[in-house]
C-alpha cells in the first residue's frame, strides 16, 4: 500500500489506536489491582484485630483494656482496666481503656507489635500506644454508639479510622457485609481520632434512596466505618 504523502495509512492509524487501547486498559487494570489490594488490606486488618479480641476474651474471660488482672497475668502490662465489661474511653477512674486495649493485646501475643501506655489518664493516640489504618490514621476499639445513624445501641466495635476513600469503604462493606452504610455488622462511622472534627455523613452516604447507600459518585476521600462485635 502506498503511503499518503499528507498523512498516515489506515493500517498505521489502526495500530496506533490498538496501542492506545492497550495502554488505557493497562492503566485501568492497574488501578483496579491497587484498589483491590487496599480493600483486602483494610479487611485483613479488621479481621485480624477482631480475631485477637475474641481470642483474648476466650483466654482471660475478660476484655482487652478492661481486664482488671492484666498486670498480674500478662507480662509487660502495668496498667489494669476496671473490669466492668466495657472498653471505655475513659472509664470511671480516668483510664483510657481504648488505648490500653492495644497494650493488653500485644503483650498477650494476640497482635504483632508492642504498644505501651505510659499513664492511665493518657487520652491521645500516638504511634507508641495505638496502631494505624493503611491510610496512616489511628484506629479505635471501644464500647460506644458512634456508628450507623440516629442513636444506635452502644456496642463494642472497631473503628477503621478516617481518610479512607468512600469507594474503598463501600467495597469493604460489600465484601464483608451487606453493602449498606447504616445496616449490618459493618457500618459508617463519623469517628476521627483525637480531637479532630467528626466526619460529615453527607460526604460519604447518599441519603436519597431508601435504604441509604454509600456515596460512590462525588463521594469523599475522607470516610470511615466500624465493625460491630
Amino acid at each position: 500500500m502506498k503511503r499518503n504523502a499528507s498523512g498516515f495509512t489506515l493500517i498505521e492509524i489502526a495500530i496506533v489506536l490498538v496501542i492506545i487501547g492497550l495502554l488505557l486498559g493497562g492503566v485501568l487494570k492497574g488501578q483496579e489491582l491497587i484498589t483491590g489490594a487496599r480493600v483486602r488490606n483494610l479487611i485483613s486488618q479488621q479481621d485480624g484485630i477482631k480475631a485477637a479480641f475474641f481470642g483474648f476474651q476466650d483466654r482471660f474471660r475478660a476484655l482487652p483494656g478492661d481486664y482488671a488482672a492484666a498486670g498480674t497475668n500478662i507480662n509487660g502490662v502495668t496498667i489494669n482496666g476496671d473490669g466492668n465489661g466495657r472498653i471505655d474511653g475513659p472509664n470511671g477512674a480516668g483510664t483510657y481503656e481504648t488505648l490500653l486495649a492495644w497494650n493488653h493485646l500485644t503483650a498477650a501475643g494476640f497482635l504483632n507489635g508492642s504498644y505501651t501506655l505510659a499513664a492511665s489518664n493518657t487520652s491521645i493516640p500516638i504511634d507508641t500506644n495505638n496502631p494505624k489504618n493503611p491510610y496512616s490514621v489511628y484506629i479505635q476499639i471501644i464500647y460506644d454508639g458512634n456508628y450507623g445513624t440516629g442513636t444506635p445501641p452502644q456496642k463494642h466495635n472497631l473503628k477503621t479510622g478516617n481518610q479512607v476513600p468512600v469507594e474503598i469503604i463501600a467495597e469493604v462493606d460489600r465484601k464483608v457485609d451487606d453493602g449498606l452504610p447504616y445496616a449490618g455488622g459493618f457500618q459508617y462511622s463519623t469517628y476521627v481520632p483525637g480531637s479532630g472534627t467528626p466526619l460529615t455523613p453527607s460526604d460519604c452516604v447518599d441519603s436519597t434512596p431508601t435504604p441509604n447507600v454509600w456515596k460512590i459518585s462525588g463521594g469523599s476521600t475522607n470516610c470511615g466505618g466500624a465493625s460491630l462485635f
